[in-house]
């Protein structure tokens, strides 16, 4: 069918339309939209209703549930800090986009790299911990953001023990071929910060005698870590 020409159209019909595009202009100028607060922030759906909507697709809905949670500091207009946010409903929005997709790295990656990095200590630490206890359902492939927490509870929070809790777990949990040998060691560089020197030298002396390490590299490695160890206990006595 051919189209017709603006021309074609009735002079009053045009007028009508404009007259209609410039009300809508003015009670959007008279009414802007409101940035959404940080209160706006309400509790997710439950897990049946996420089943029904995926239609048997989880992921994507996953996808679009997360670029939801983060629209809360990402809008242009919006200026809510991450730490203004209430951390049990941004808790309960990354579980369940975890069960919509538990392959997903980046409710994790959010957790440690986003809400994490807030001046608040006590959400920090309520976020590492979250990270924590998601990382043990599946160790091997969510061993780095444990391993972040690690960092920021050492290098934020000066925390060592926790610290020291947290590359604890990769070591006894993670224990897949593709989880580097840094990860798996981060507890004994720890321990020499700690200054528990003779810790550290028990478990690099039980790694090398395990033979789980067959690497030259690593092997060099982690021997000249022992001696470098022994000297600074000896230089102690």
């Amino acid at each position: 069918m051919a189209e017709r020409s603006l021309s074609d159209v009735p002079k009053p019909v045009l007028a009508l339309l404009a007259c209609a595009l410039a009300s809508q202009i003015a009670l959007r100028a008279g009414n802007p939209v409101a940035p959404p607060a940080a209160t706006d922030l309400r509790a997710p759906p439950s897990e049946s209703a996420l089943r029904l909507a995926s239609l048997g697709d989880p992921i994507p809905l996953a996808k679009v549930l997360m670029l939801y949670l983060q629209s809360f500091d990402y809008q242009a207009l919006n200026r809510v800090p991450y730490q203004a946010l209430n951390y049990d409903t941004v808790q309960q929005w990354l579980l369940r986009i975890l069960w919509l997709d538990p392959k997903g790295q980046y409710p994790l990656m959010a957790a440690s790299r986003l809400y994490a990095e807030v001046p608040d200590q006590a959400k920090v630490r309520y976020m590492l911990e979250f990270i924590y206890r998601q990382f043990t359902a599946d160790p091997n492939r969510r061993w780095r953001w444990v391993a972040h927490a690690a960092a920021i509870a050492k290098h934020r929070l000066h925390d060592l023990p926790l610290a020291r809790r947290y590359a604890a777990a990769i070591q006894q949990h993670a224990t897949g071929a593709n989880v580097p040998l840094w990860a798996k060691q981060m507890e004994i560089f720890i321990l020499e910060d700690m200054n528990e020197l003779q810790t550290a030298r028990i478990m690099i002396g039980g790694l090398l005698a395990s033979g789980t390490i067959r690497d030259p590299a690593e092997i060099r490695f982690l021997d000249l870590r022992l001696r470098e160890i022994e000297a600074r206990m000896k230089s102690r006595r």
